[in-house]
């Protein structure tokens, strides 16, 4: 069996393709798997990082609304259709697994030419434009939320990595505040801005930092890669605020952690309710609002709070933070509500609709 996976771009779209992978090889290590990218995308290094073949293809970047530029996107994609097409028939593709963005589009095209069966993943409550097509052709769609509008769509959530599918909170804690220098005993806040966006949430925290401090609250706070790290007055007696320019072991910063600041992302907020950490999300102000979306169910089934990014403020997270934090109860409550909202098994399920694809297909022919 050969899957060709096309989710390049960005990580919100190859980390589920490589987590899908890494579910595939654990069940038969002698499927082969290649993922297609462009030479310009982060799939250049996390994919043969993971130890997986990669097939590129040419970049057609897609508009992300409907717009004239749409009417030129069928001329600028017979190339890499083509391209995608030819690693179709090299690896003898049983399945392709699209993750949407502008590597996906072509994946779904090329496929459904060849008569290659076609599963479509969708992370965002929002589909994007390439997933919106790629349903049209595709019997087998997993969706990360419960009402997603997409056709034939199929509620699994989003396929994780394997650290973060499988951590247990609790058990790792005490590593976990050991390695960053944290109180093993003091409630702990969690902020991080993520790739984008970064700022708005650096500086409230800064700002909002000594007020915690003062309250028994200690801060791990993850500025970004490209952000100043801020300066530190470490005051005797006082819980600490670590600031790091980057987090490399996210599952041991979910362990450390009581509650999370932090953008929508879809990935984030997949994780955060797998492991049953509750947050604070902060909708990125940009795009088409699918951050507010990915965040709303769960904050619905009481597993987070939702701020604008206009109304975040230090006193915001004095007002709405830090009561959660301090208040055991009340943690507890929101954390167990997150972990029944989460799906840990989103990799093994979407295996499943892959097996489900081929199996039809060959019964088909």
């Amino acid at each position: 069996m050969h899957v060709v996976l096309a989710g390049g771009g960005t990580a919100g779209h190859i980390e589920p393709a490589l987590a899908l992978a890494d579910a595939l090889r654990r069940q038969d290590p002698t499927v082969g798997i290649t993922a297609l990218g462009t030479e310009r995308g982060l799939e250049t290094r996390l994919v043969p990082e993971r130890g997986y073949e990669l097939g590129l293809i040419p970049a057609v970047p897609l508009p992300r609304k409907p717009t004239p530029e749409l009417i030129t996107v069928p001329g600028r994609l017979r190339g890499t259709i083509k391209a995608a097409e030819q690693i179709l028939e090299r690896t003898k593709a049983d399945c392709v697994v699209g993750f949407g963005g502008y590597v996906a589009l072509p994946g779904y095209l090329a496929a459904k030419r060849l008569g290659v069966p076609i599963v479509v993943h969708e992370a965002n409550a929002r589909p994007g434009l390439a997933n919106k097509i790629g349903s049209r052709y595709a019997k087998y769609v997993a969706v990360s939320t419960p009402d997603s509008k997409l056709r034939n769509a199929r509620y699994v959530g989003i396929p994780l990595r394997r650290s973060i599918a499988t951590l247990d909170r609790a058990a790792v804690r005490p590593e976990a505040r050991a390695a960053f220098g944290l109180d093993q005993n003091l409630p702990t806040l969690l902020v991080s801005g993520g790739s984008q966006g970064a700022r708005r949430l650096n500086e409230v925290v800064q700002t909002v930092a000594p007020f915690l401090q003062r309250a028994g609250i200690q801060v791990l706070h993850a500025v970004g890669p490209k952000n100043e790290l801020p300066h530190v007055d470490h005051m005797p007696g006082m819980p600490p605020y670590i600031p790091v320019s980057y987090l490399d072991r996210m599952d041991l910063a979910y362990a450390a952690a009581d509650m999370m600041l932090c953008r929508a992302g879809a990935m984030t907020v997949a994780e955060l309710s797998a492991v049953g950490l509750p947050a604070a999300y902060v909708p990125l102000p940009i795009g088409n609002g699918e951050q507010r979306l990915n965040a709303q169910p769960l904050v619905k089934a009481g597993g987070g709070l939702l701020v604008d990014d206009a109304e975040l403020s230090p006193e915001w997270v004095q007002s709405n933070v830090l009561p959660v934090l301090g208040d055991p109860h009340r943690l507890y409550e929101m954390s167990r509500r997150a972990a029944e909202f989460g799906r840990r098994d989103a990799d093994e399920l979407l295996v499943g609709m892959v097996h489900e694809a081929i199996n039809t297909a060959r019964r088909q022919v």
